[in-house]
C-alpha cells in the first residue's frame, strides 16, 4: 500500500509564491463560480418579479421569450399557448432577431394555423419537437435540427430556404404551471456564443436556466388569466345585473348599456384632448374600468323601484290606467242622464220625436263628452296644468254619479291628486320614490368588497343626478364636490333620456330639441358647460344618433 502510495506524484512546491499562486487560482475559481450562480439566481428572481407584476397578456408574452432569449443568447424563440380544449398549440410569440421578426403579443395575433398535437388518425403527434414536448412534458435539446434523429424538421428546412436562414441548435421546452399542467410550450432557436455570432448548442447551464424561467412563466400566465377571467366575470355579472333592472320595464331596455357606451365616449375624446380644459386630464385603464363598471351599475338601485312608478306613462295609471274606470263613470252618468230625460217627457206626455229633455240630455252628453276628452289630455302628462284648467278639473271632479245608490264624485280624491299633477306624471311622492334609488345604489354598492382601484365605483354610480348648482341629490353635492366622473355619467344619463324613443310618458326629442333643452340646463348650472361643450365641439351626440336614434331624430350634423 505504501509503495503504491510512493508511485503518486506529488507536486511538491518550495516556493511560497509558487502556492499563493495556486490557492489564488482556485479561490478565484471558486468564487468566479459562486458568482456567477448567485448572477444567474438573481436574475432568475428579478424576471420572475417582471413576470408577476406585468398585467398585460400580450406583453407578458413578449417578455418570456424576450428573457429566455437575453440569456441564452437565443437569435430566435417561439412561445406557444395550449388550447382550452388542450388539442393544439397556437402561436402566441415569434422572434428572430437575424431575421428582424417580431409576431404576436402587442404586435397582433398570428395567424399561421396551429401544431396539432394528434395526427388525423388519432395517435399523438410526436413527429412535431413543440408537440412532442406538450404531450411528453419532456425538455429537448437539439446540437443540430438538420441531423436531429425522430422528429420530422421538414418545415424548418423549408423556412430556411425560403429565408436563407439556417437553423441549427433548439431548446424545447414545456411550461407547466402550479397544478402541473402544461399550458404552452417555449422553443429557442440558435444559441450564439458571447461576442460572436457563431451559432453553439444550448448548455445544461442555460437549459436548467430555461426550465426555471418557463416555471415562472407558465405561474405567471395562469395567475394573469385568472385575474382577467375573474375580471371579466364581474363585468359581466354588473352587466347582466343591469340588463335585468333595464328588463323590468318595457320601456327603458337598454337605456343602462347606451348611457355606458355614450360615457366611455366621452372619457375616449378626454383622453385625447391636446388643449384645453382636458389637456392634462388623461384616465388609465384602470379608470377606464373603474368609470365603466360605475356606468353600468348607476341606476342599480332601481331594483327596488315598483315596476308601475318606473312605468307610470299616464298620470292615472298604476297596475292599469284608471283613465278607464272614469270613462265608465262618464258612461253611467250619461245613461242615468238620458233615463232621467225619458222619464220626464213621459210624465209631461210628449209624443213628438224630437222632445225637450232629450235636447237637453244631448246637450249634457256633449259637454261630458268633452270633459272626458279634457281629462284624457291632462292624464298623458304633457299638458302643464295652468289655473284655468286646474279650475276646470276640480269643477268635474265635483260632479256626482250613481254608484249603486250612492252618490259620489265622478273622481275621488286620489284621481283628482294625480291628475293635478302640474306636468308630467309622477307624483311629489313617487318623484321621492324615484330619487331614492340613487341612494339604493350608494348603499348597495358601498357594501360590495371591490378592489382598490374600484374603490369610487359607488360614489361615482350613485352621484349622477346631483347638480352643480347644489339642488341634485341625493347628497346635494355642488361644483367641485361633483367628481368628473360623475359629471359624465350625469350628462350621458341626460341625453340618452331625452332622445329615447321607448318611453311611453314622453315623446323622444331630436337632436336639435335635446341639445336646445342641454345647453338651457347649462345656463342653469345642473350640468357641466365644459363637459357639454367637449360634447358638441367632438360631435359625441352625432357618433351616438347615428348607433341609437332614429332618422327623423337627427335633424343636425
Amino acid at each position: 500500500m505504501d509503495e503504491d502510495k510512493a508511485k503518486i506524484p506529488i507536486p511538491h512546491y518550495t516556493d511560497n509564491d509558487q502556492i499563493n499562486q495556486l490557492l489564488g487560482r482556485l479561490v478565484s475559481e471558486v468564487k468566479g463560480f459562486t458568482e456567477n450562480q448567485l448572477d444567474q439566481i438573481r436574475r432568475l428572481n428579478q424576471i420572475g418579479k417582471a413576470l408577476s407584476a406585468e398585467r398585460n397578456l400580450d406583453k407578458l408574452l413578449e417578455m418570456i421569450v424576450d428573457e429566455a432569449r437575453g440569456f441564452t443568447n437565443a437569435d430566435g424563440g417561439t412561445l406557444y399557448i395550449m388550447s382550452d380544449d388542450e388539442k393544439e398549440l397556437h402561436f402566441a410569440i415569434v422572434q428572430n432577431t437575424s431575421l428582424n421578426i417580431r409576431m404576436g403579443g402587442t404586435g397582433g395575433k398570428i395567424t399561421w394555423p396551429p401544431v396539432t398535437l394528434r395526427n388525423p388518425d388519432g395517435n399523438h403527434n410526436y413527429a412535431n419537437v413543440s408537440a412532442y414536448s406538450a404531450i411528453t412534458g419532456e425538455v429537448v435539446n437539439i446540437s443540430d435540427v438538420y441531423n436531429a434523429e425522430g422528429f420530422n424538421f421538414e418545415g424548418t428546412r423549408k423556412f430556411d430556404a425560403e429565408t436563407g436562414y439556417r437553423s441549427m441548435s433548439m431548446l424545447v421546452v414545456p411550461m407547466r404551471n402550479h397544478e402541473n399542467d402544461i399550458i404552452g410550450v417555449l422553443q429557442l432557436l440558435n444559441a450564439n456564443k458571447e461576442m460572436t455570432d457563431e451559432v453553439i448548442s444550448f448548455s445544461i447551464e442555460n437549459q436548467k436556466m430555461t426550465e426555471s424561467l418557463a416555471s415562472q412563466a407558465a405561474v405567471a400566465i395562469s395567475n394573469n388569466r385568472l385575474i382577467h377571467d375573474l375580471e371579466h366575470l364581474l363585468e359581466s355579472f354588473i352587466k347582466t345585473i343591469a340588463t335585468a333592472i333595464d328588463e323590468k320595464s318595457p320601456y327603458t331596455g337598454g337605456h343602462v348599456r347606451r348611457v355606458s357606451e355614450l360615457t366611455m365616449s366621452i372619457a375616449e375624446k378626454i383622453n385625447e384632448a391636446k388643449e384645453g380644459t382636458y389637456a392634462g386630464i388623461h384616465f388609465d385603464e384602470d379608470k377606464l374600468k373603474e368609470l365603466r363598471i360605475s356606468a353600468w351599475l348607476h341606476d342599480v338601485g332601481k331594483i327596488t323601484t315598483p315596476e308601475f312608478i318606473i312605468d307610470k306613462a299616464k298620470k292615472l295609471e298604476t297596475i292599469y290606467d284608471r283613465m278607464e274606470t272614469v270613462k265608465e263613470r262618464f258612461e253611467i252618468l250619461k245613461r242615468d242622464l238620458h233615463i232621467e230625460a225619458l222619464k220626464k217627457d213621459h210624465v209631461k206626455g210628449k209624443k213628438n220625436t224630437k222632445k225637450k229633455g232629450i235636447d237637453i240630455h244631448d246637450e249634457y252628453a256633449k259637454e261630458m263628452e268633452s270633459e272626458c276628452r279634457f281629462l284624457e289630455d291632462i292624464n298623458t302628462g304633457s299638458t302643464f296644468m295652468d289655473e284655468k284648467k286646474m279650475s276646470r278639473l276640480h269643477g268635474i271632479a265635483a260632479k256626482r254619479w250613481n254608484s249603486d245608490g250612492i252618490l259620489r264624485n265622478l273622481l275621488n280624491d286620489d284621481e283628482l291628486y294625480n291628475l293635478s299633477i302640474p306636468q308630467g306624471t309622477l307624483t311629489k311622492e313617487e318623484k321621492e320614490i324615484i330619487k331614492n334609488h340613487v341612494t339604493i345604489t350608494h348603499k348597495m354598492l358601498s357594501q360590495l368588497p371591490f378592489p382598490k382601484k374600484l374603490k369610487n365605483v359607488a360614489h361615482y354610480a350613485s352621484a349622477h343626478h346631483e347638480k352643480l348648482d347644489g339642488e341634485g341629490y341625493p347628497l346635494g353635492l355642488k361644483n367641485s364636490e361633483i367628481p368628473l366622473q360623475a359629471r359624465i355619467i350625469a350628462l350621458a344619463d341626460i341625453f340618452d333620456a331625452l332622445t329615447a324613443k321607448d318611453r311611453p310618458y314622453k315623446k323622444e326629442k331630436t337632436l336639435s330639441e335635446a341639445i336646445t333643452i342641454m345647453n338651457s340646463m347649462v345656463k342653469e348650472d345642473f350640468i357641466d358647460a365644459n363637459l357639454f361643450e367637449l360634447f358638441i365641439k367632438e360631435r359625441i351626440y352625432l357618433d351616438y344618433a347615428k348607433r341609437e336614434l332614429t332618422p327623423h331624430q337627427i335633424d343636425m350634423t
